[in-house]
């Protein structure tokens, strides 16, 4: 049992705790959130950078294409924990660990819901049936590799007694993370703390394992309850970028890291995140899974650390903690912006790049230094949200099967509107013409023309990237192509109308590539 002394023992040590990303899996299972390929593998490569400890790449039997993502993560990332989640099931388990067995280093994570709703109306198993496959599914997982977590899904409304047999179970079978989840959203703080209390004061073993949390954020409280969970002696976060995930998301990592890191003073822990990274990781999602933060968002929104009224600005220009418990740069917004223009060499392009935070492969660098020039001739002035949107216009996607070559548009409020548009595949052109009652949507009629499939337009929103009258425009879609998973596509021009024509071929190609 986990004693009084124990407890006081550990406060006097600073502990580490683990961040668990589930970005690219329960972030992934949010609607319109879906990712290809190429982009699950440049996520990854970025939560790397972050330094997050375990990232969870995937659930492997729930598609070949899933379990392909999650294999290729393992292949290509290096210092971070590949995991991939599985039920309790051999086969399960099996799948989960062929995806993951060349990761440098491996974890299966299996799940069993314990609730006495989930076992009678989901999984109609007695109590004893489930502790009877906990045993033996952890066991069996545990014969593959020695990284071993297992989740007591709907911990939160389970009882508590059984709760304890069920994690004690776990860990004699070999489990070397016992996370308890919130699926629901359904704690407060002082609750989900008192029953980790329980956990640690009632079951034999738990002394000898890593506890985890992972919060939903149904009630508006998942990182509020995972540092409830921190105070009471977890050493594991499971958490999303920008807190994506299914119904309202998850624990937001930022938040949470942010939290621990700006009151350490309270908190008293450490954690490996390479904070400088943190916007650049949060970019990257909101430009692949096409949806935004809101300007209120805690970290990164983009209001985090403006100040208008007119006693906060002054507060700030004498000295900046009047207002700002933390620092922009902390979480890799830059502060110094170097104006870039039709004159700026490639060195400057690529060193202010650095500084933002993307590191790019040379291809990749071409691509986007040649939209630059493109947009220099269009623009006086190239500010970093350009940079940002410019890096995000370059595709992760691989290669494009369309690409643009022109539009012609006609339009006018008396008028219907046409569009005639080329786009060239490979070597060929081609072009089709299309009416309807305005200009974008006449637009994407032509261009289902070229390429013969029926594309429906589920979702459309247009933004400024930028202030002022040569701001870039940028589009996002979402289309489902002859009834597909929606996919979600992304254009960047000066020019509103491009930017959504970019939008709709770069979902198109998505599709083709998916």
């Amino acid at each position: 049992m986990y004693t009084q002394r124990q407890e006081s023992e550990d406060k006097n040590m600073a502990r580490t705790i683990r961040i668990f990303d589930t970005t690219l899996r329960d972030g992934e299972q949010s609607p319109g959130c879906s990712m290809n390929l190429n982009e699950k593998i440049e996520v990854a490569k970025q939560l790397e950078a972050l330094k997050v400890d375990i990232i969870e790449a995937g659930f492997a039997i729930a598609s070949p294409g899933d379990a392909a993502a999650i294999a290729a993560i393992a292949d290509n990332v290096r210092g971070s924990t590949i995991c991939s989640l599985a039920r309790c099931l051999e086969k399960d388990i099996d799948a989960a660990w062929n995806s993951i067995r060349r990761a440098e280093s491996a974890r299966i994570h299996t799940f069993l819901a314990t609730s006495p709703v989930h076992m009678q109306y989901k999984l109609k198993m007695t109590p004893d049936e489930v502790i009877e496959s906990v045993a033996h599914n952890v066991a069996y997982a545990k014969k593959y590799c020695s990284d071993i977590e297992f989740s007591a899904e709907d911990a939160t409304r389970s009882d508590l007694d059984f709760l304890c047999r069920v994690v004690e179970t776990a860990i004699k079978a070999g489990a070397t993370t016992i996370n308890i989840p919130d699926t629901v959203g359904y704690m407060i703080p002082e609750e989900y703390a008192s029953r980790i209390r329980y956990l640690r004061e009632h079951t034999e073993g738990i002394e000898n394992v890593i506890l985890s949390c992972h919060m939903h954020n149904d009630l508006g409280m998942a990182v509020a309850n995972s540092l409830a969970g921190v105070e009471a002696g977890i050493g594991q976060i499971e958490c999303t970028i920008n807190g994506i995930g299914e119904r309202a998301g998850n624990a937001s990592m930022e938040e949470c890291v942010m939290a621990l890191n700006t009151r350490k003073d309270l908190f008293g822990v450490d954690c490996n995140i390479e904070t400088h990274q943190i916007y650049r990781a949060s970019r990257m999602i909101q430009t692949i899974t096409g949806v935004s933060v809101a300007p209120t968002k805690p970290i990164v929104g983009a209001n985090a650390f403006a100040h208008e009224a007119g006693i906060h600005q002054h507060g700030v220009m004498a000295n900046k903690a009047t207002y700002e418990i933390m620092t922009p740069e902390s979480v890799g917004i830059p502060k110094n912006a170097i104006v870039l223009g039709k004159h700026s060499g490639r060195h400057a392009f690529e060193e202010r790049l650095h500084e933002l935070g993307y590191t790019l492969d040379k291809e990749k660098l071409d691509k986007t230094f040649e939209k630059f020039k493109i947009l220099a001739d269009k623009k006086k002035v190239i500010k970093d949200r350009d940079l940002e949107a410019l890096v995000g216009a370059v595709p992760v996607s691989g290669e494009e099967r369309y690409t643009l070559d022109r539009f012609v548009i006609n339009s006018g409020n008396t008028i219907t509107s046409t569009a005639v548009i080329r786009v060239k595949r490979g070597d060929e052109m081609f072009e089709r013409t299309a009416a309807s009652d305005g200009p974008i949507n006449a637009a994407f009629r032509a261009i289902n023309k070229i390429v013969g499939k029926d594309v429906e337009l589920e979702d459309y929103t247009l933004r400024s990237m930028t202030d002022g009258e040569d701001a870039q425009a940028e589009a996002i879609v979402k289309i489902s192509v002859d009834g597909s998973e929606m996919v979600t596509g992304r254009g960047v021009s000066t020019d509103v109308i491009e930017a959504s024509i970019k939008a709709y071929i770069n979902g198109i190609n998505k599709y083709f590539i998916d």
